[in-house]
């Protein structure tokens, strides 16, 4: 059976999609990002508790901020990156509950009311809205750069605060002059799915 999304969104979207490296000067609009958000919002997250959190990074004294806490291999990518996203799990997102789940709002203090609770199921529903973020990058028609190659806490304390815990950066833009490394392989069907 073949996959209804026609050959070319599978290829945008997903098997000519690479994590760029370089990217071009033209710059990502404000327009662009809520497009985006507007799109991968609607995937799902458990009870619906959508706790991504995106600090976009477009100034020159934001941008040297973010790279001094930026691994050394990673610093030039974002340094010249047109846009930088710092995407992060809200670890309070059960105070949106009652009006994300609005047919069940006691879930905020039935299932979330204490806090390592929240910062796993964050961590977890928040991965999930990154991934769906870099594909809206990809739907775009922009490249993306996600990285986790640094200071955790430098960048929690810089840019976020103790109720918000970091889980990657995006350099988002137009792929630039040898934007991609060769594709490494990836693992087969077989290899991954097991039928019992």
């Amino acid at each position: 059976m073949s996959l209804v999304l026609d050959a070319a969104a599978q290829d945008l979207l997903f098997r000519e999609a690479r994590t760029a490296n370089t990217f071009t000067d033209e710059p990502v609009t404000d327009e662009q990002v809520q497009a985006i958000y507007d799109l991968v919002k609607f995937g799902p997250t458990a009870f619906n508790q959508s706790p991504l959190r995106v600090v976009l990074v477009r100034s020159a004294e934001g941008r040297e901020r973010l790279v001094q806490h930026m691994a050394e291999g990673n610093r030039p990518k974002t340094a010249t990156a047109p846009l930088v996203a710092i995407l992060a799990a809200d670890n309070e997102f059960h105070e949106e509950l009652p009006a994300l789940l609005p047919h069940f709002p006691q879930a905020k203090d039935v299932f979330f009311a204490e806090r390592p609770v929240r910062e796993s199921a964050a961590g977890l529903n928040a991965a999930l809205q990154a991934a769906y973020f870099i594909i809206g990058v990809r739907a775009a028609g922009l490249a993306a750069g996600p990285m986790t190659g640094y200071d955790a806490a430098g960048i929690q304390k810089e840019f976020l605060d103790g109720d918000h815990t970091p889980l990657m950066v995006v350099n988002i833009g137009k792929p630039g002059e040898d934007a991609w490394f060769p594709r490494s392989p990836r693992l087969s069907y077989d290899e991954v799915v097991k039928t019992v």
